[in-house]
């Protein structure tokens, strides 16, 4: 029997799941939000974060092959866990067979089965933040301290070499403050440091990790409080800077890890993104404590010719209606784009999706901060 998750509504009794005959799923909330659509990606889950200290942290489905979109799916799943997921879900990946989860504020990954979404394992990494794989190997940034703004803030964070085999922390490579997203070009690891904890005194390096030694070669300086961090086919990093939220507004930057230099700086304000091929898509919510409001902005980045080729990847001037785009996706074989509304930060969000030339098809209710997508099938390990 083909592995997918199958979903049905019971009336009156919470729904069973189960695509193999051992192994059941329980839903507690279910809807039908679209047509079935048949490709090599069954599903996607999606990772709402939860407002910090609300511990209110879930993972919903949606099934493309039925159309129908499940809530809160962990819990069911899973309800002998205490306290369900815990306190802001910080990022999603899966790979092999397993789904990980990255639990920043209960400095956990939760570790399951990336069918069943039951728990397999879990591995303790303190305010870990963002999770990339490669070669058997998870790698997991860590703030390495505690959730503590100040100036003198000292704490080194460090990234986390982790065997997804036995699920143990085998390395440890101390890097700069507060780092957050990470990739790996040509055996070298890159992770952009943040410094966040120490306003106003951000860092603005990427360090860089050799592989084999598992060692910080180098700090390379970019821009203050670093924040995403992706890699193109050509090695090309692109990088995100927050700003200071107030005098120095959100950056995106490339970086050419082949000659070591940084060739481009891209005036466009960066809270999310997504690499799909040569497109690069960017969200932007850029909050500024002078004004103490929000600046929204699209955008569609071509990483091969470095040129910003569109402010706006949604036309049908839906983009009015959503608050906090949050999150963003592309599907790897329809390419509709997936975007997330956080709303208010506190209640339920939206997940929107919108076909390649930017007409909204559907939209539901998520959980509270709706972020993090990991598809299932197709080129599911290259989160």
């Amino acid at each position: 029997m083909k592995k997918a998750i199958h979903i049905i509504l019971v009336l009156g009794l919470l729904a069973l799941v189960s695509c193999r005959e051992e192994e059941f799923i329980f839903i507690p909330e279910e809807v039908e939000v679209s047509l079935p659509e048949f490709t090599s990606v069954q599903g996607l889950y999606l990772l709402n974060e939860g407002n910090m200290g609300s511990n209110k942290a879930t993972l919903d489905y949606y099934n493309f092959n039925t159309g129908r979109y499940s809530r809160n799916i962990f819990a069911f799943a899973n309800p002998s866990v205490p306290k369900e997921m815990g306190d802001v879900g910080n990022d999603l990946g899966i790979y092999g067979s397993k789904l990980y989860a990255v639990i920043n504020c209960s400095n956990k990954i939760d570790v399951m089965d990336k069918m069943t979404v039951k728990k397999i394992g879990q591995i303790d990494i303190p305010n870990c933040r963002y999770i990339k794989f490669y070669g058997g190997y998870a790698y997991v940034t860590s703030y390495a301290g505690p959730v503590e703004i100040r100036e003198d803030y000292k704490q080194l964070g460090y990234v986390a070499k982790i065997d997804t085999a036995s699920l143990q922390v085998v390395a440890t490579c101390v890097v700069g403050y507060q780092p957050d997203e990470l990739d790996i070009v040509n055996g070298k690891i890159y992770v952009a440091n943040s410094g966040g904890y120490m306003v106003p005194n951000y860092e603005n390096t990427i360090s860089v990790i050799d592989m084999a030694t598992f060692k910080e070669e180098r700090r390379i300086p970019i821009a203050i409080n670093l924040h995403r961090c992706r890699a193109d086919a050509r090695g090309v990093l692109w990088i995100s800077s927050r700003g200071d939220y107030y005098d120095t507004s959100s950056r995106l930057y490339a970086y050419d890890t082949r000659h070591q230099r940084l060739i481009k700086e891209f005036d466009c304000s960066v809270s999310n993104m997504w690499l799909d091929g040569d497109s690069l898509y960017v969200i932007g919510v850029q909050f500024s404590y002078v004004t103490m409001k929000n600046e929204v902005s699209f955008a569609i980045i071509n990483t091969a010719t470095l040129e910003q080729v569109s402010d706006r990847f949604i036309t049908d001037g839906t983009d009015a209606d959503i608050a906090i785009p949050y999150g963003v996706a592309v599907h790897p074989i329809t390419k509709d784009i997936l975007v997330t509304d956080a709303k208010d930060y506190v209640s339920p969000g939206r997940l929107l999706c919108y076909s390649n030339d930017g007409v909204l098809k559907w939209d539901v209710r998520t959980g509270d901060i709706p972020a993090h997508i990991a598809f299932l099938g197709n080129n599911e390990n290259e989160h």
